[in-house]
Formats: structure tokens, sequence, C-alpha cells
């Protein structure tokens, strides 16, 4: 096993959430044009890209993306795929993301079950641990079993582990690392999570709530609204932070001294115009209806929930491809709603919370209950936000899906029929038992692609 420790000064890409100092990364990159890059990298698969390619999308010069890709070449991060067919000149070179070329470990703690995932730079899963957990173990029990899991996980290979994402039930402050009172479970008030695993370990930690992590894993993971398999890589006119949400193009900038090109015009005033670039520009992203090799296009959904129920219930909220957490990153309380004010108690203190609702229409077996129940919490949510679609998941929904889509979708149907506008989708979140803990994976990847944050 092999831990990266490089500090951020060195990467020139920091981290949310990373304590200061240990902004350790495996990506040498020097600027938000390497994430623009090798984002780019990672969503052409195994098929590759070319170099023309990449300048076009990006809105960097020809010779900008040379000097990006030699470097991310040298990193050992992305090598040739191929070549494309000649169509009377040179062959054209593709190139592809060397997706074990670093790894990182996600990790969810739920309030009895831990799950633990190693996944390469391109997201997928290589190992995987589940093993009993009690929340309320103590602190001193739950970080020391969650270390060994993660020991265990990564065992004797020999990869590079950028960090641990660890994600569990709010509420928490994400950008220090240090728990609220989790709900059920108020002792951990206060409770620096993220240094004391840290330091056990000896890598980087990122905290998070745990359905921030699983909308983060939607939006950055290519299983976002409106992007099911296949889908195109860039959307129709978005604001170019999530994966098919394109939004950023233009024409070129000057290039600074490394000549890495100018930034490219963003869709609106800066349209066609471009920019000075600094040391070495900034690229955008670009805003193309339709995908890459005749993919799909995207259907303009930007903005979802995805509402998770399980032993508790949560939302994460993204927005134009980054995930929403408010100004003290306490957004997302989804489940403590009041909707019912002589409600029966819910654990957080109040009476009538959907999730007190919802879990205990669930222990009665009414399941259909439970469902409208959320419901009637999602057309709240959706009255509020205006999103375009409802992404469910959690133990509880994933032994029911049929039923929680069907009366989910039914409230959100009657919502839309009352105020003459059109229906919400409401679907199953891809991803399974694990998409919390992949997500929680994302935590430390998506950063390094220049994705999921707002």
């Amino acid at each position: 096993m092999a831990y990266v420790n490089r500090s951020s000064g060195e990467s020139g890409v920091s981290l949310p959430g990373w304590p200061e100092g240990a902004g350790a990364n495996l990506l040498a990159l020097r600027s938000h044009n390497g994430a623009l890059v090798l984002d780019l990298l990672r969503t052409a698969g195994t098929t590759g890209i070319s170099r023309l390619e990449l300048a076009g999308r990006t809105g960097l010069t020809p010779q900008a993306v040379s000097k990006i890709t030699a470097r991310l070449r040298a990193d050992g991060l992305a090598a040739e795929a191929g070549h494309l067919a000649s169509t009377g000149g040179k062959r054209r070179t593709v190139l592809r993301l060397v997706p074990e070329a670093g790894h990182a470990v996600g990790l969810h703690l739920d309030r009895d079950e831990l799950t633990a995932v190693l996944c390469d730079l391109a997201g997928t899963v290589v190992a995987e641990r589940r093993a009993p957990l009690g929340l309320g173990a103590g602190a001193a029990a739950v970080v020391e079993g969650a270390a060994r899991e993660v020991e265990a996980l990564i065992g004797g290979a020999e990869v590079s582990v950028l960090g641990v994402g660890v994600a569990l039930p709010g509420p928490l402050d994400h950008a220090r690392g240090v728990l609220h009172r989790v709900t059920g479970f108020p002792e951990w008030d206060g409770f620096p999570l993220r240094d004391a695993l840290a330091g056990r370990l000896g890598v980087p930690v990122v905290v998070d709530k745990d359905t921030n992590a699983a909308a983060l894993g939607l939006a950055v993971g290519g299983c976002a609204p409106g992007r099911g398999p296949g889908a195109g890589r860039d959307g129709a006119h978005g604001d170019g932070r999530g994966p098919g949400v394109g939004g950023d193009h233009g024409g070129h900038g000057g290039g600074g001294p490394h000549g890495d090109g100018g930034r490219a015009g963003r869709h609106g005033d800066d349209h066609d115009r471009g920019r000075d670039g600094g040391d070495e520009g900034v690229g955008g992203r670009d805003g193309d209806t339709g995908g890459r090799d005749g993919e799909g296009a995207r259907t303009g959904e930007e903005a979802f929930a995805y509402l998770h129920l399980g032993t508790g219930l949560g939302a994460g909220l993204v927005f134009g491809g980054a995930v929403h957490r408010g100004a003290r990153t306490g957004a997302g309380e989804f489940g403590h709603q009041v909707i019912q004010l002589d409600g029966p108690p819910c654990d957080c203190g109040n009476r009538g919370c959907v999730e007190a609702l919802c879990l205990a229409a669930v222990g009665r077996g009414a399941v259909d209950e439970a469902a409208r129940v959320l419901g009637a919490g999602a057309a709240n949510l959706v009255g509020l936000l205006d999103i375009d679609v409802v992404l469910l998941g959690g133990r509880t929904v994933a032994a029911h899906q049929e039923a929680f889509v069907r009366g989910v979708g039914a409230v959100l149907g009657e919502r839309a029929r009352r105020e003459g506008t059109d229906t919400v989708p409401v679907r199953i979140a891809p991803g399974g038992a694990r998409g919390v803990a992949e997500g929680a994976a994302q935590l430390l990847l998506a950063p390094l692609f220049g994705r999921g944050e707002g």
C-alpha cells in the first residue's frame, strides 16, 4: 500500500474539507485547465479523445492542450488509446485516462452498518468490504473499527491512495469535518471525526453527510438526471460544472507565460471574446447540445434532489452539477421538516417530522402510506426549489422500489395538476446499496477533475 502525501502547494489543487497542510493528492495539476482536460479524458472512457477535440471542448488553444497532456502523460495519468482514422492527413492520436494511477477510499458509516469501497480515478470500485457497526458504541470504538476496515480494504495492494471520504448521517460541518448532534446519537456533537480518522490512518480525510455524498456520486459519475447509459457528455447551456452540463464556450484568450491559452468566453457577456490568461490561462467547458461520437444529448435536467430513506431520511441537493451544502454546510436536513404538528415524536426533538412519520409507517408495514408521506415532503421541496427530478435511494426504498416511486410520483402528480405545471419525474437512483460509499470516494476524486463543488 502506498499513501500519497504531497502538500497542497505542490499540487496546486485544493480539496474542500481537507486539513490545512494536508492537501495531499496524486495529481501535479498546475491549473484549472489540467482538471478540465483530465475530466474530459475521464468521461471519454477507454475510447479516448484527441487533443484537437480537447481544445474544442475546453476553449484552450491546441498548444495549451499539448502542454497539459504532456504533463499528464509524464505524471502517468494519461496514455495513448490509439489513433483516429485518417481523413487525408496525419492520423490523430487519442488519449485516455489511466484509472489505476490513483485510488480513493469511500466509507459509509450508517447507524448499524459500515460499507467501504476502494475506487480508482475513473470511480470504478476495485474492492469492497461490509461490516456491522454500532454508531452509538462511542467515538473511539467507531473510529478504530472504521480505520481497521480501511486498512483491511487496501490490504497489501500497491496502490496510490489519495485519502478517505467518509459519509454518515448529519447534521455535521463539512468544512471542518466536525459532527453536530447526529440524529439519534447526540453524544457525537462536536466530535472532530475528520481529524481523528486522519490522525489514525495518516492520510487526508473528507467528511460529509451521506445524502450529499450520494448526490455527488450521481452528479459526477455520469448517472445524474438526463444522463442514462450512453447519454452525451456535454449538455445544453448549463453552467459547466456537472457532467453533461456544458456552458462555458467562446473565443480563445491570449496565453500567459506558460502558453496554456486564455479563458474561453463564458456563455453570455464573454461569448466569443476571450480574456487574457494568467500563467496558464483558464479554459472552460463547451456547451454543445450533443454528446461525442453519436451519443445522445442531455434533456436539460440540471437540478435534482436525492432523497435517502434508510435508517433515517435526508436529502442531497444538486444544482448545475454541484452539490448545494449551504452557508454552514447544513443544507439537506429534509427529514426534519414538520408536516404534522401533533405527530409522533422524532429523535431530533420535534414532532411530526417526515422522517418519523415515514419510519413509523414502514414499521407498521404501511409502505404505501410511507410513500405518500415521503411524497408530501418531496412536493414541498419541489415547490420551494423548482427542481427537475427526484431520485430515491436508501435501504428502505430499495426494499419497496415500486411502491415508493408510485406513491411519491402520485403526490407530485397531484400537485402538478393543481398548479397546471409539468409533473416532476421520480426515479430510483442508480448505485444500489453502495451508492453512498461510492459517493464518499468522490469527495476525494471529484475536485481533482473540477467537479461536484459549488
